[in-house]
This record gives C-alpha cells, sequence and structure tokens, in this order.
C-alpha cells in the first residue's frame, strides 16, 4: 500500500496477531568473525579467538567460567567477544564499537571476572558506569548469571537516600564489583565522609560511553573526572558503545595509554537483520492514523513505540488504550518501581506495547522485540541506530517502521544514510537531498520539535453521523414521524374544535348581554 494510503482511513479497529512462542537463541548463534569484519587499531593487538575453548586453553580461563558461559547460552563468542575479550584479558585498554545486540555485556564481563577471580573482601574493585538505571539492572542479572558459583558478589544503587544513609565502606566489604549511574556514583562520593570508597578499583568500564559523552548531557566529563580521581591509580579502562563519535574516540587516544580500538562492522550502521522503513504521514493526525493502520493490519509483539518527550508519550498511551490495545507507557515522571514493574511486565509478555522515550532506546535487552515504531522522528542518527537497535538482536530479525513529517525533512537524509549502508532500500530524492553543515546538524539535534497533541478530531467524542443510513433505522424513524404527524393532526382538530366552540359561547354570550342590555333600558323608560 502507498504511503499516502493510510489518510483514507478513518476509523481503524485495534487488532493484534497471537504471540507466538519465542525461541530464545543464544546471543551470538550467527555471529562469526569471519563474517563481519573487525578492526583493531594499536600496537601489538593479540590475535582474535574465534572459539571459548581457545581463549581458556590461551588463558587459563575459570571452567566455572566457562560453564557459566554455556548456561546462559554463548556457544561461541561474538566479533566484539573474539577481540576484545584477548584484548582485556591482556589488561589492555580498550575503545570497543560494536552493533547493538552483538554481546559487548559480556565482552567486558568475562575478562573482569576472571581478573578479579575471587572475593577478597576488600570492597569494589570493579566499576562498570551505565548512563541508565535500566541499563546499570540489565547488567547486574548478566553478571550475577555469570558469577554464580565463583564467588564475586556485584551490587547496584537502588533508592539514593536509602543508599546515603546504609551504604558506607564497611558493607561495600561484601561487595566487589560495582554498576552505577554517573549522577549517583558522584553524589555519593561527594558525601562528607564519602559514602562508597573506590581505592581499590581495577577496572573501570564506561557502557555507552558515546552516550555519555554527547552533547547536552550535562558535565558528564567532570562526573567522570571525579569518579577516576576516586579510582586507584592503577586502574585500567574500557569503553564500550553501539555507536562511533569524534568525541569519545579523540579522548580515549588522549586519556588512555597503550590503547587498543577495536570496530566491528561499519561504523554507525545497524544490522542487516532489522527490515527498515520509512513512512510519510504529512502531519500529526497523520502519524495516529498511520498507526492504526499498522494496528489493523496486525501486529506481532512485543513492540516498543519511541517519541521525542514524555508527555507526548502520555497523550498517544491515552489513545491507545482508548482502543483497547494491551499497552503501557515507561518515561521519567513514572517512580522507579513503576518503571522496574513495566520493564518486568513487558519482559514476561503481560504488555504488548510499550511506549517509551529515548530512556529505554539505550542498551536494554529485550529478547524477541519483532517491531520498534519511531513514533517520532529520531533527532540524530545515532539516536536512530540506539532505537531500532532494540529488535534484530543477536542474529533474529525484527522490523523498524519511522513516521516522518515535513517538519522532520532536513534530518531526513542522514537518517536514510544509515539505511542504505545497512541494506535497505531507500528512495533516491532522500539521499539527494542537501547535506546539513555540521554545525547546523548539531543545533537540530539538541532542538525539540514543537509537534502539536497527539489526537485525531474525528476519533473521539464526536457527533453520530446522521448521513449513515441504516435499514432498521430508517423504518423506526418513518415510523417514529408518521405517529408524530397524526399526534400533531389529532391536536390540530381538538383545537379547532376548541375555537369552534368558544366562539359560540362568545357569540352566544354577546347575544345574551345585548338582550339584558335592551331589558334594563326598558325598565329605565317605564320608571321615568
Amino acid at each position: 500500500m502507498d504511503s499516502f494510503d493510510i489518510f483514507k482511513k478513518l476509523s481503524v479497529g485495534a487488532k493484534f496477531k497471537k504471540p507466538e512462542k519465542i525461541a530464545i537463541k543464544p546471543e551470538n548463534e550467527k555471529s562469526s568473525a569471519k563474517q563481519v569484519k573487525i578492526k583493531t587499531v594499536g600496537d601489538n593487538v593479540p590475535p582474535a579467538l574465534s572459539t571459548f575453548d581457545l581463549m581458556k586453553k590461551t588463558y587459563s580461563l575459570s571452567p566455572v567460567l566457562m560453564e557459566n558461559l554455556n548456561k546462559s547460552g554463548y556457544t561461541e563468542p561474538t566479533p566484539i567477544q573474539t577481540q576484545a575479550i584477548p584484548v582485556m584479558l591482556q589488561k589492555r585498554q580498550i575503545f570497543a564499537c560494536a552493533p547493538t545486540g552483538s554481546g559487548k555485556t559480556a565482552a567486558f564481563l568475562v575478562p573482569v571476572i576472571h581478573h578479579l577471580n575471587k572475593p577478597l573482601n576488600k570492597g569494589f574493585r570493579a566499576l562498570i558506569v551505565s548512563p541508565t538505571r535500566e541499563l546499570a539492572k540489565q547488567t547486574l542479572r548478566e553478571c550475577t548469571r555469570l558469577c554464580e558459583g565463583i564467588g564475586l558478589r556485584a551490587h547496584t544503587f537502588t533508592k539514593i537516600n536509602k543508599d546515603k544513609e546504609k551504604f558506607n565502606p564497611k558493607l561495600a566489604q561484601k561487595f566487589d564489583i560495582l554498576i552505577a549511574t554517573p549522577n549517583r556514583l558522584v553524589f555519593l562520593l561527594q558525601q562528607e565522609p564519602p559514602a562508597v570508597e573506590l581505592d581499590n578499583i581495577e577496572w573501570l568500564i564506561i557502557d555507552e560511553s558515546d552516550k555519555l559523552f554527547e552533547t547536552g548531557v550535562r558535565g558528564f566529563r567532570d562526573q567522570l573526572a571525579t569518579i577516576y580521581k576516586a579510582c586507584g591509580p592503577n586502574a585500567k579502562r574500557a569503553m564500550f558503545s553501539a555507536t562511533y563519535t569524534v568525541e569519545v574516540a579523540k579522548w580515549s587516544k588522549k586519556n588512555l595509554d597503550g590503547l587498543v580500538a577495536v570496530t566491528v562492522g561499519n561504523r554507525n550502521t545497524t544490522t542487516t537483520t532489522v527490515e527498515q522503513d520509512l513512512v510519510f504521514v504529512g502531519n500529526e493526525e497523520g502519524k495516529l492514523i498511520a498507526m492504526r493502520d499498522l494496528v489493523k493490519k496486525g501486529l506481532t509483539p512485543p513492540v516498543l513505540i519511541f517519541l521525542q518527550s514524555k508527555e507526548r508519550a502520555k497523550e498517544l498511551f491515552s489513545e491507545l488504550i482508548y482502543d483497547g490495545i494491551n499497552v503501557d507507557a515507561i518515561h521519567s515522571d513514572r517512580t522507579q518501581q513503576q518503571r522496574d514493574n513495566t520493564v518486568k511486565a513487558f519482559r514476561e509478555g503481560k504488555i504488548w506495547v510499550l511506549i517509551c522515550t529515548e530512556l529505554m532506546g539505550r542498551g536494554i535487552d529485550f529478547k524477541g522485540v519483532n517491531l520498534v515504531i519511531n513514533y517520532d522522528f529520531p533527532s540524530s542518527a545515532i539516536s536512530y541506530i540506539h532505537r531500532i537497535g532494540r529488535t534484530g538482536r543477536a542474529g533474529r530479525s525484527g522490523k523498524a517502521v519511522t513516521f516522518f513529517t515535513n517538519d522532520d525533512k532536513p534530518m531526513l537524509r542522514s537518517i536514510a544514510t544509515v539505511m542504505r549502508d545497512s541494506g535497505c532500500p531507500v528512495p533516491d530524492y532522500m539521499l539527494e537531498m542537501k547535506r546539513l553543515h555540521k554545525n547546523t546538524r548539531r543545533k537540530l539535534e539538541k532542538q525539540s520539535i514543537d509537534r502539536s497533541e497527539i489526537r485525531v478530531k474525528p476519533h473521539r467524542y464526536q457527533k453520530p453521523n446522521t448521513d449513515i443510513k441504516d435499514p432498521a433505522s430508517s423504518k423506526l424513524k418513518k415510523e417514529s414521524n408518521e405517529k408524530n404527524k397524526n399526534i400533531k393532526v389529532k391536536k390540530n382538530l381538538v383545537s379547532i374544535i376548541n375555537v369552534d366552540q368558544t366562539s359560540k359561547v362568545n357569540k352566544k354570550r354577546k347575544s345574551n348581554s345585548s338582550k339584558e342590555r335592551k331589558v334594563v333600558k326598558k325598565i329605565k323608560k317605564t320608571s321615568a
């Protein structure tokens, strides 16, 4: 169907395909170093190892760790793991860039767990910094699985006030790995005395480093400096990201000694397992019509829908709930407990459609997401890559649909270029659009487009359509009209009769009154 045909449909009923049981494949089943290009830059880079057995033999990996890898579904290493794990096992500092869903979390957890080896009860020895609490909790779950039977314990902060009051260096001795967001960590470090001590840190991992360095994230470099200062002088550092940015690359080259840079595939592209579509919808009303058109055709849950702000997420949630869709929303206005419960329900299949903001666009791994809908156009190509990276993970197929209006045309070329580089067909006119100057593009990325309210006017609270002709209702209406007509005729006849009777009475009264006047006049004459 042509994308403009969506405007012809003004009433769409909600329909979903029955959710299929998803067979969870290992996160690296279809990946191999031979299929994907791996580029490394640095001195004396260790060779990539294509199997975990080779890693075990070369670096004496723990049998328990190997068993935990198998239990977690890692039968063979993904491309990023084949190179990043050997680099970190040699205690080299690394800047690694690989597509979403490529196994980056295990790529840094395996060497960290190997180096820590066993608990020493002297506090945190590894620190993983994540941009969001959701990603931190996901990393905690993965870390807990891989540490099973080894004795290492991981911790993440849940409630900041509770951690401020109860967390202390003595309590920290029970844990070996800390996973935290930069804001909470710096807050606890700045207490008097500091609530957290990082003197014994051996490894510092910055996950989704491009997000933490991107323009608009306030003061992260200052926060990072505070964290570095708190860490021990011998801490090794590793930067991991799904997208390549010049800022992170320059910073890493300048600040990390003996750096090894690892890039998997082409820079800033999406996985080839995701089918990508761009749909022109004209205006904001057209988006909701297109959304309902997708629902009418049938959606196979789970589905993620991205919007640019929490206000718009709330508006779309109200519309889809009204349509009877099994949907929920997650945004910064919801409490941490509400967000955790929503994510849990979505993972368990209790929620079929999850509406979210950029908050969920980074690192979160939902197994088997079938469709990502960019209801609002991404602010940058980086944002687009991370959003649609929620589907098509670990070799599975997925689909991404992106709506765009006339207001989104300035950024259209960059998204179309990403699609082309990922092997998706793109209209030539999009690629031939004028390239924006770097400063102009960055300015547009910072600004949010002022969009109208999410609501189609004819959708709800509308007056009944009197143009619709229903045979049954027409017959009833005709009978009712005839009945009303008969009643009206009867009322008119009664009125006519009443008027006639009144006029006769009045004439009689007039006649009687004239006779009386004649009698009175006659009496007066006689008396005179």
